[in-house]
């Protein structure tokens, strides 16, 4: 099969650049072993062999195994016609001429045989690897996960230089939306000579096209080129299907997660929205139908409105930061802050809140002031601190800390409440994840969430402990202050 490739090559018109290539080289390789060997001509045909084989051993090197059976041909009959007596004439007179030309050709085709195929091996496990670098570089470009049109033009670029193109084009179609891609080399388009395309094809249907286009002039692409942009179509017909599972499989989590988000902000507003309103309706009523009389009794209703106002406020203020969070619109106002003044605030305003707890400060001396805005300061803390007194047994004791560490201030809030699992530490930061320990307490399950995102927000982190005697701490680090800050 391969023999009769060859054959058709060479038998191609004479204007086919390789056809030419061929026949010019093995003439060219024969004509100059004659010039090394005339020298020695009135030697004999003895002294002649050695370069005339030299000539074909360089042609078959060259040009493969048609330039040296076209050197060899060649060689022949200068070895006849020159160093054969009589010279100059296309006969032999002695025997061991026409022996020694015969063996010469023989020995010239054995060679050319040898030669262009250990030199045809050599090339064919360059072209391998090359391929196989080739295939490899298009396979990890393909997968990158980067955007499939910035990838596409990568590819194309990438498509020149192996098959000596001009310039080359990729048409795609993904998800019914068109992508086109084009890199060219030096030579304009316009002066395009020979192409060869590739269909992009997924599940039998046709996607998309790879066309590579050659200059006017250059060798016609070979049927190894052809596998080679065939498989190049095929890792981008896979990248494609990947891209396109991959949109799929995006979708089905958004849905999935806004749907897991809308359940979750239903249970939240229809539990701690209502049950404060509960309250609050509950309290206004029996004020208004006069039916209690006592005044201690009427100003605990007023304070239980008041507080459950307080509660409902929070809830309603932390859906509106969440919605800030996620619109990225929670930008800091920093400034040079004192730790300890915002933790004593906030812990004497909780007071109604840390009723049923026992609240331990332990605030270092000389702590230095932080670069934070001070209103969502004041936020985190009142968050994390209502969330450790909502899951803390009554008469539990409620640890606040405070202490520099590096160039950062570590603030802790520790209860001695149930505590939260290892496995859930990182979960509890997610919106409205209340954990399974005990669903039925208060709360939205936003608190450590907004902390987490204005604490990320100021470049600081926070975290989940055990706390020494049982329960939880939930910790995070905030920046020092400098001076040029400051």
């Amino acid at each position: 099969m391969r023999v009769a490739q060859r054959v058709q090559e060479f038998l191609q018109p004479a204007s086919d650049p390789s056809a030419v290539r061929t026949a010019t080289i093995g003439v060219g390789a024969a004509f100059l072993a004659t010039a090394l060997a005339l020298p020695f001509a009135r030697t004999g045909v003895e002294a002649a062999i050695p370069f005339y084989l030299l000539g074909v051993v360089a042609a078959s090197t060259t040009g493969g195994l048609w330039t040296g059976l076209i050197a060899a041909a060649v060689s022949s009959m200068g070895i006849t016609f020159i160093f054969a007596p009589p010279r100059f004439k296309l006969h032999v007179d002695r025997l061991e001429d026409v022996l020694a030309t015969v063996v010469f050709v023989v020995v010239a085709v054995v060679v050319g045989l040898v030669v262009a195929r250990s030199v045809e091996t050599r090339e064919r496990a360059t072209h391998g690897e090359r391929d196989a670098r080739f295939l490899g570089y298009l396979a990890t470009k393909l997968l990158s996960g980067e955007r499939f049109e910035r990838v596409l033009d990568d590819v194309a670029a990438a498509l020149l230089e192996p098959f000596g193109l001009a310039a080359c084009r990729i048409i795609a179609t993904l998800d019914g939306r068109e992508i086109r891609a084009e890199a060219v080399r030096s030579e304009p388009v316009a002066q395009a000579g020979e192409f060869s395309e590739a269909s992009i094809l997924i599940g039998g249907v046709t996607l998309g096209r790879v066309t590579a286009i050659r200059a006017v002039g250059a060798k016609p692409f070979s049927a190894t080129d052809r596998e080679l942009l065939e498989a190049a179509a095929r890792q981008i017909a896979l990248a494609m299907e990947r891209a396109r599972l991959g949109a799929r499989v995006r979708g089905v989590q958004v849905e999935a997660e806004t749907n897991e988000l809308r359940a979750a902000l239903f249970s939240s507003v229809t539990h701690d929205l209502r049950t404060p309103l509960a309250s609050i309706k509950a309290g206004v009523t029996s004020l208004l139908t006069g039916t209690v009389h006592d005044p201690e009794q009427q100003r605990e209703l007023l304070t239980t409105v008041l507080e459950e106002t307080d509660r409902l406020n929070r809830v309603v203020g932390n859906l509106m930061d969440l919605a800030r969070v996620r619109a990225g619109a929670l930008v800091p106002a920093r400034e040079a802050t004192d730790v300890e003044e915002v933790i004593l605030a906030v812990v004497a305003r909780m007071q109604p809140q840390l009723s049923t707890v026992v609240v331990r400060l332990r605030i270092r001396p000389d702590l230095p002031e932080v670069f934070v805005d001070p209103v969502q300061l004041d936020q985190i803390l009142t968050n994390v601190i209502e969330n450790a007194a909502l899951h803390s047994p009554v008469g539990g004791e409620l640890t606040v800390s405070a202490a520099s560490y590096r160039d950062t201030v570590e603030i802790r809030v520790a209860d001695q409440g149930p505590g939260i699992a290892p496995e859930d530490r990182e979960r509890v930061f997610e919106a409205f994840y209340r954990g399974g320990a005990e669903p039925e307490r208060p709360g939205t399950g936003l608190g450590l969430a907004i902390a987490q995102a204005i604490v990320l927000a100021h470049g600081g982190r926070i975290w989940i402990d055990g706390a020494p005697g049982g329960g939880a701490a939930v910790a995070f680090e905030l920046p020092v202050a400098r001076e040029r800050e400051g």
